[in-house]
């Protein structure tokens, strides 16, 4: 019986018997900026709350506004959650569920509200796509319809995050990470507000609340106003590796979202952590 170990070929690796942790050796690969997977795409993250949970008057001017931009850009449409997740939620935490359990509840109400958009957007061969689809079929989805749309919850499901009881990355976080993986040409972040203000503009100060046109997530991290998007957002926003901005536009003034797509400074610009190319 011959020994087989003779035969074992070696590759030679710097990373051999090493831990992926040590900056060193990660750090001549990891300091570069990775391909851009999908850079003609534009992701747009219709708000489930601000958007979907008014019903008709809000969803199909919006709806009309995507099919009209069909023609000039390939879309990514991530939808997230609204009231039906806040009410599971409370539901969830008085019966004791962890947050990890949480996570894929709120989940579903973001794909149904997807299912309910791309049910819109069908006439246009626009289809739902679940997470799976998007992480490794979404190019050939897009080459064969101009848009897709999906959920922006983030897939992280059981995962516990021992730091809040309510999942703290939800659809903002989600829609950015899928945006800067791929390496996007922009997201577009669709609420009922005019951007980012100085106080909710919605609360007892709105008489003193100002619109910020540009600002950074650097700057957010260090304020403790009302944001219109999740507070785990500007944390992400700092690690990113391609977007360099995120824009937040106001879904029901018809036409922002054309604009924005456009490259026009509509609503709050806020400036991530990518470096400058």
């Amino acid at each position: 019986m011959t020994n087989g170990s003779n035969n074992i070929k070696h590759i030679i690796s710097p990373l051999a018997r090493q831990t992926l942790l040590d900056g060193d050796l990660t750090r001549p690969v990891a300091g570069r900026r990775p391909i851009r997977l999908l850079p003609w795409l534009q992701v747009v993250k219709i708000g489930g709350r601000s958007i979907m949970d008014r019903g008709a008057d809000a969803i199909l001017p919006v709806v009309e506004e995507l099919r009209s931009l069909l023609p000039e850009h390939r879309l990514l449409i991530l939808t997230g959650a609204g009231i039906r997740a806040r009410h599971l939620y409370g539901v969830g935490l008085d019966l004791g569920l962890p947050v990890g359990s949480l996570a894929p509840l709120a989940a579903s109400e973001a794909g149904q509200n997807g299912h309910i958009l791309a049910s819109l957007l069908a006439p246009e061969g626009v289809s739902y796509v679940e997470h799976p689809t998007i992480a490794s079929q979404l190019a050939i989805h897009l080459s064969a319809a101009r848009a897709v749309v999906g959920s922006a919850f983030p897939p992280y499901h059981h995962h516990e995050f021992p730091t809040s009881r309510i999942p703290p990355h939800r659809a903002d976080t989600g829609a950015f990470l899928v945006a800067d993986a791929l390496g996007a040409a922009g997201l577009t972040i669709v609420e009922d507000v005019d951007g980012v203000f100085t106080v909710d503009p919605n609360g007892p100060d709105a008489a003193s609340a100002q619109l910020l046109r540009e600002t950074s997530a650097a700057e957010l991290a260090k304020s403790d106003a009302t944001l219109p998007f999740d507070r785990a957002l500007v944390d992400v926003m700092l690690n990113a590796r391609h977007l360099q901005h995120v824009q937040i536009v106001n879904g029901l003034a018809r036409g922002r979202l054309t604009a924005a797509l456009r490259g026009e400074h509509v609503g709050t610009i806020v400036r991530t952590g990518a470096a400058q190319t």
